[in-house]
């Protein structure tokens, strides 16, 4: 019996786990060679990072917010701290 919970355990937490993909970042070039593919949903923009990983985590999170799968840096800045804007979308 113990086996059986463990299994169904096991397959839900993958489900939940599959079904949480991150918003994918997006080159310019691949947004443009498909853009027909994509509808603009938002933008979002991080302030503040401290590293280029942290940045486009934080970009990656934003657009999961939005209900976004694709995100395509549009701009950014890294004077003291990175700042970056991208442009939120998903397939049609």
């Amino acid at each position: 019996m113990k086996i059986a919970q463990v299994i169904i355990a096991t397959i839900a937490l993958g489900a939940v786990s599959f079904g949480a993909m991150s918003a994918e970042l997006l080159t310019k070039e691949a947004y443009n060679d498909h853009k027909d593919q994509y509808v603009k949903i938002g933008t979002i923009t991080t302030s503040g990072e401290t590293a280029p990983s942290d940045a486009k985590e934080e970009l990656s999170k934003k657009a999961d917010e939005l209900g976004g799968q694709f995100y395509v840096v549009t701009s950014a800045d890294t004077e003291n701290k990175i700042h970056g804007t991208a442009d939120v979308y998903k397939k049609k």
